[in-house]
């Protein structure tokens, strides 16, 4: 059995989000993303499908160019190689799920879009 706590060490950073693997297993990659108000993911896609759940707070979760308002216990899949993008519309915490296959380093890589 592997666990942690989502809401262990939040230390939200005041320039971007910040990113953490809370645990890796032999089928998937479990990140948290730290955003406060008003900080964005600029649109991005994933070649493998993931799920995205928002633990606490508010993100404006854009598919496509279409925006979903999700809220805190909402939870989505979305299929690889769809564009996406997020806004904080407050301080919140989500959880990805990655595919195994996919990288920390990726999602990271988005920052600096």
């Amino acid at each position: 059995m592997i666990s942690n706590n989502i809401l262990n060490d939040l230390n939200y950073n005041e320039k971007k989000p910040s990113i953490s693997v809370l645990f890796e297993s032999s089928f998937s990659k479990e990140i948290r993303i730290l955003l406060k108000e008003n900080q964005i993911m600029s649109e991005h896609k994933t070649p493998y499908p993931i799920v995205v759940e928002v633990f606490d707070g508010c993100v404006d979760f854009g598919v496509e160019g279409k925006i979903y308002n999700l809220i805190k216990g909402d939870i989505l899949t979305l299929e690889g190689n769809v564009p996406h993008d997020l806004k904080a519309t407050s301080d919140c915490i989500i959880r990805l799920s990655l595919s195994k296959l996919d990288s920390v380093n990726r999602v990271k890589g988005v920052l600096k879009l």
